[in-house]
């Protein structure tokens, strides 16, 4: 088993964004996945795209939040968004499961590692993504489809 190391130019999210500016300041960000429909910024706690947009210089917006399912059609589209953009870059859902997994299967899919790495990995990290069987699934399933 190969050594597959922490994403280090991608950072993802652990709970709500109180200040999208702030936040992207912290991580001298230079684009950012927003992975959250019109409908997040409605919600308690929630933000707009465009609160995203004013935070950086670039960013794009690839709806992945409920009730769009996890597939691997989505999985291409933000393995494409996150081919485009800048780093460091911030990847963003709610509040961290979908961020934290799109940005372990991206590192995976350029370190070329095995879904045992990047799982174990993310176990050790504390990724949001490791408590749900269906993320780990989503992960290891299109490291194998992407690959």
């Amino acid at each position: 088993m190969g050594h597959f190391e922490s994403p280090t130019d991608l950072t993802f999210n652990r709970g709500l964004i109180a200040d999208p500016e702030a936040f992207a300041r912290e991580a001298n960000a230079a684009s950012w996945l927003f992975l959250c429909g019109e409908e997040f910024a409605e919600m308690e706690g929630g933000m707009s795209y465009a609160s995203v947009q004013a935070a950086v210089p670039e960013s794009t917006n690839v709806v992945s939040d409920p009730p769009w399912v996890l597939d691997t059609d989505l999985a291409r589209k933000q393995v494409a968004a996150l081919d485009q953009l800048p780093r460091p870059t911030l990847v963003t859902c709610r509040v961290g499961p979908r961020s934290s997994a799109l940005v372990y299967l991206y590192a995976g899919l350029r370190a070329g590692a095995s879904a045992d790495e990047v799982l174990a990995r993310a176990e050790a990290d504390d990724a949001p993504f490791i408590r749900s069987d269906e993320l780990k699934s989503w992960v290891a399933q299109n490291l194998e489809e992407l690959s």
